[in-house]
């Protein structure tokens, strides 16, 4: 797998952090890479028949999953009960984040224009009643690719009864962008925080911004009320309490409703040290502190993970009653 040189960093002046101090102290913090993992996080090896299913069907169309490309540790839960999150524009990520496992470059091969049928049909093909969709992120495109997610949203929608969840790029903070998603009409809009505000310059890349995903999600709501919204961040990386805490209030400053919390778990030498196992108790409590903010559902816990299928059936619930409200 390609990634990205971790070349020098910028001092970024979001919050007035140093992100090449902030590295060096998550490096001096952080387990070593091995390090005995905790009894909570470890997962069985995928198989049985619905797996094998999904797995030969989404590989016969040539598409791409961010179950297998950033190695989610449910892929053997999330995949036995027939829920896969499909990832479009491809496996190749123009942004390098120092925790993700997406392969990264600055030339990404050219969009599949069959790609959003090809979806739809894996999708009606399986069966599901409930999809994920997300994608890498595609700076090199004037719209960051939201067009191309709208056609998918668009095919899929055409299913009945399927209920259609994206987890999206920022679009680099295009609100016309984020319209044109929104205008397509997905049942559940994501976009991830993935950490607190200090630690931000560093996970991510220079081109994702902490206000910036607050703005994009703010956005949605705005123009788009009846969409349901939610995030994600990860526990682990050296943030504290009262930081988690800010992130999860500035959520919900911005109308999100679903919250999903999960350990960060470190993908290669490469990427950021893993500072702390979070036990589950602690997790336990990061959601009461979630749903005492007001977010509708919070799903907690060592493996979730921002697509994790805990909260589908919730989820479903949610948004069948509001189709049935009146003006719906």
């Amino acid at each position: 797998m390609r990634t990205p040189s971790p070349g020098r960093l910028r001092v970024l002046d979001e919050g007035g952090v140093d992100a090449a101090r902030e590295l060096g102290a998550l490096r001096a913090r952080g387990l070593p890479l091995d390090a005995r993992k905790p009894p909570w996080l470890r997962v069985g090896v995928p198989g049985g028949e619905r797996y094998a299913r999904v797995r030969e069907t989404l590989r016969g169309m040539n598409l791409h999953t961010v179950c297998q490309e950033a190695r989610c540790p449910n892929v053997a839960e999330c995949w036995g009960g027939g829920t896969a999150t499909v990832m479009l524009m491809g496996d190749t990520c123009t942004r390098g984040c120092r925790f993700c496992h997406v392969k990264s470059s600055g030339h990404p091969p050219a969009l599949d224009p069959e790609e959003p049928r090809h979806v739809a049909d894996a999708v009606r093909g399986l069966g599901l009643d409930y999809v994920v969709v997300t994608s890498v992120d595609r700076d090199d495109l004037a719209d960051g690719g939201a067009a191309h997610f709208a056609e998918a949203i668009a095919r899929l929608k055409a299913i009945p009864r399927l209920l259609v969840e994206v987890l999206t790029p920022d679009f680099q903070g295009d609100r016309e962008a984020v319209r044109t998603v929104g205008r397509a009409g997905p049942d559940v809009f994501a976009n991830n925080l993935e950490t607190v505000r200090r630690l931000t310059p560093v996970v991510r890349d220079a081109r994702a911004g902490y206000d910036q995903t607050l703005a994009v999600l703010a956005s949605m709501k705005e123009d788009f009320p009846r969409i349901v919204t939610k995030s994600s961040l990860m526990v682990g990386l050296g943030e504290t309490e009262a930081e988690l805490s800010e992130a999860m209030a500035d959520l919900r400053s911005v109308g999100t409703e679903i919250l999903t919390l999960g350990q960060y778990l470190r993908p290669s030498a490469w990427h950021l040290p893993v500072v702390e196992y979070a036990s589950p108790e602690r997790f336990r409590a990061y959601a009461e502190a979630g749903r005492a903010l007001g977010f509708r559902y919070v799903a907690s816990g060592p493996l979730v993970r921002s697509s994790y299928r805990a909260g589908e059936l919730f989820l479903r619930g949610e948004i069948e009653g509001r189709r049935e409200q009146p003006g719906s």
